[in-house]
């Protein structure tokens, strides 16, 4: 029982902590993704909730050497898509149980800058590896935990090319293995991500990434907000 009036026994009702909330962000290459994770860790806080913020692939010491090899390492240009997919279901699988679920247990927002439609999308649609060979790995993987809320960011592709571009050219260079792929795998990921989105609409939400920073942040506060103070209640 929630509130602030005496239960029917005459004693005060006991206060329960907030209700765990997970939400996750997923969108392709340069699509403002990391921009808007940032901006919604910062809203919430300022609202006084406990967020935890973690990364796919990574999250956890395990997963960031993981993700450098997935990613960053020039020892990895031979890696086979099976083997892509088993390294993102292990830093996955360190993530969910070490990090994610306590977290949610403990009443906390856990906000993840992609998890598993990002491999749906990625290897599924992208490599072109069997769908349902991904969906029992990531099964495996996760378990229970799936996410309350899916953010997917939507740009048209020339966007993310000409984002993706920009960035190459204006941050530090470091090289980045799935950035070499070709327009066409960019294209096959961002079909994989419309097939997520219709399947599970009331999960996945589309946002315009499109428009200005705040003019995003806006849009996705007016979805997450209610669930923050149902959670809260």
């Amino acid at each position: 029982m929630r509130g602030g009036r005496h239960s029917r026994t005459g004693r005060p009702p006991v206060s329960l902590p907030p209700k765990g909330l997970f939400i996750t962000f997923e969108g392709s290459e340069g699509c403002g993704k990391s921009t808007q994770v940032q901006r919604l860790v910062e809203r919430l806080r300022d609202w006084g909730r406990t967020v935890r913020l973690v990364r796919e692939p990574g999250g956890t010491s395990i997963g960031e050497e993981i993700r450098h090899t997935l990613k960053h390492s020039k020892a990895n240009t031979a890696m086979t898509w099976e083997a892509e997919l088993l390294l993102m279901n292990a830093s996955r699988a360190q993530l969910v149980r070490e990090i994610i679920r306590p977290a949610l247990a403990a009443g906390e927002i856990v906000v993840c800058d992609r998890f598993y439609d990002s491999t749906t999308a990625y290897q599924g649609y992208g490599r072109e590896l069997d769908l349902e060979t991904v969906r029992r790995i990531i099964d495996f993987a996760v378990g229970e935990t799936r996410p309350d809320l899916t953010v997917l960011l939507r740009v048209p592709p020339e966007v993310s090319a000409e984002r993706l571009r920009s960035r190459q050219s204006t941050l530090p260079f470091v090289w980045d293995r799935f950035e070499e792929a070709d327009r066409a795998f960019f294209d096959r990921v961002a079909r994989g991500y419309e097939a997520i989105a219709a399947a599970e609409p009331e999960r996945v939400r589309v946002f315009d990434g499109t428009g200005t920073e705040a003019q995003v942040q806006s849009a996705i506060w007016q979805v997450v907000a209610p669930l923050v103070a149902l959670g809260a209640a």
